[in-house]
């Protein structure tokens, strides 16, 4: 069974870095990992879930939502099976719960929740002013 886990999250300082890191493991991954579309998504208290950014599975296609362009990073490492999420520079507002999503590679606009069928549980980001 496919499954994503998220790790890394944590409470930290406005101005300070956090890597979240993903790990996907199953039948679908273990055998195929390189063909699939990774992102990260986030929610906040009372508000929708929102895309973060998203590397493709070349790792030559990748998107960030304005909100976190220059001070995020997504990478991939294909023989670990594991995305990436280095945040830079962190703001109160990046405070949520970050989700790991996965589909595979194909049409659709990856900045879209419902594009993805496989999430995480989540790991909790908290940044304080």
């Amino acid at each position: 069974q496919a499954q994503l886990v998220e790790s890394g999250g944590g409470l930290v300082q406005a101005g300070a870095s956090l890597r979240l890191s993903c790990v996907a493991s199953g039948r679908a991954f273990n055998s195929a990992y390189s063909r699939y579309v990774m992102a990260w998504f986030r929610q906040a208290p009372g508000k929708e879930r929102e895309f973060v950014a998203v590397v493709a599975e070349s790792s030559t296609r990748i998107k960030y939502a304005d909100s976190v362009k220059g001070r995020f990073t997504i990478s991939r490492d294909n023989a670990k099976n594991t995305v990436y999420l280095q945040m830079d520079n962190v703001k109160p507002e990046d405070t949520a719960v970050y989700y790991c999503a996965s589909r595979l590679y194909g049409s659709g606009d990856y900045t879209v929740r419902r594009q993805y069928n496989y999430w995480g549980q989540g790991t909790q980001v908290t940044v304080s002013s």
